[in-house]
């Protein structure tokens, strides 16, 4: 029955288009605030390495993470071909367990390579958005543009 409720909160958070999958909810919806808090379109599924681009043709990668009492985890999900820089910055968001924003920034890859480790397994780069990332000069904190 849970499942059940489950799912049809997913069709029905699609329907309102607050999510365009019926995947995991906490990247959709990421995806879909940065892009209305900062004026963005988003890209097309097929769009490698970005989900979203400005005005002016910049690209944005969006990722995020959930953070609860039982995963208190500030991991983003695994960033791809990051040697290609196939976006202009990623946009990241760290949400509390209630989707509140708890921070968030623009980041250009050259931070998120600096700071990220290559994980061979994954054949991906893996990166923490610790707090602490919003004190480098190069990242911009976004916290406050966020609309609920």
């Amino acid at each position: 029955q849970l499942l059940l409720a489950y799912v049809a909160v997913m069709d029905e958070l699609r329907a309102r288009g607050i999510t365009r999958s019926s995947n995991n909810p906490v990247a959709d919806y990421a995806e879909g605030l940065i892009a209305k808090s900062l004026n963005l379109q988003l890209a097309g599924r097929s769009a490698a390495g970005y989900d979203a681009v400005d005005s002016a043709g910049v690209k944005y990668q969006i990722k995020a993470r959930r953070i609860t009492p039982a995963n208190p985890s500030t991991q983003l999900s695994h960033i791809r071909r990051l040697e290609a820089r196939p976006f202009d910055f990623l946009a990241a968001v760290i949400f509390a367990a209630d989707f509140s924003v708890v921070y968030a920034a623009l980041i250009p890859p050259e931070v998120v390579i600096e700071k990220a480790r290559f994980s061979k397994h994954a054949n991906a780069h893996i990166f923490l958005f610790k707090r602490a990332v919003l004190e480098d000069p190069r990242v911009t904190d976004i916290t406050g543009r966020i609309l609920p």
